[in-house]
């Protein structure tokens, strides 16, 4: 890899993250309190995401779900049916799971979706779990 990080040139990935996006972070993570505060684990990965969807919908949170996800390949654009879950503000992408434990492949598939989206933050949450 030379002076790329994510797909971001090399000054740009040390740069902190902008307190507004920190801030509309925050707010992505109160609302995933709130939906795994009210159901808890055990049920299906598309119920948690469109209760994020109500909760950020409440919050005035711009927020957009099931952002076809195009990649670039030998010049060409190309639809390989990937999909970002949620992706807030244009600048935090958050993949919703229901899994018994987040594997390698999980937090793989987050960092190449940030690449892809050029989004240096990512939330990944797993609502099948006992405390969020």
């Amino acid at each position: 890899m030379t002076g790329r990080h994510l797909g971001m040139p090399q000054e740009k990935r040390f740069e902190p993250i902008a307190p507004a996006t920190e801030a509309l972070a925050s707010q992505v993570l109160e609302a995933a309190f709130r939906v795994h505060r009210a159901l808890g684990p055990g049920l299906l990965e598309s119920v948690y995401e469109a209760c994020m969807c109500h909760e950020l919908h409440k919050m005035g949170v711009p927020f957009q779900r099931q952002v076809d996800l195009p990649v670039d390949y030998d010049g060409v654009r190309l639809d390989g049916g990937m999909r970002l879950d949620l992706w807030v503000g244009k600048e935090i992408v958050v993949e919703v799971k229901a899994v018994e434990d987040v594997k390698p492949v999980h937090r793989a598939q987050l960092l190449t979706y940030l690449r892809l989206a050029g989004c240096r933050l990512g939330l990944l949450a797993n609502f099948n779990v006992a405390r969020l």
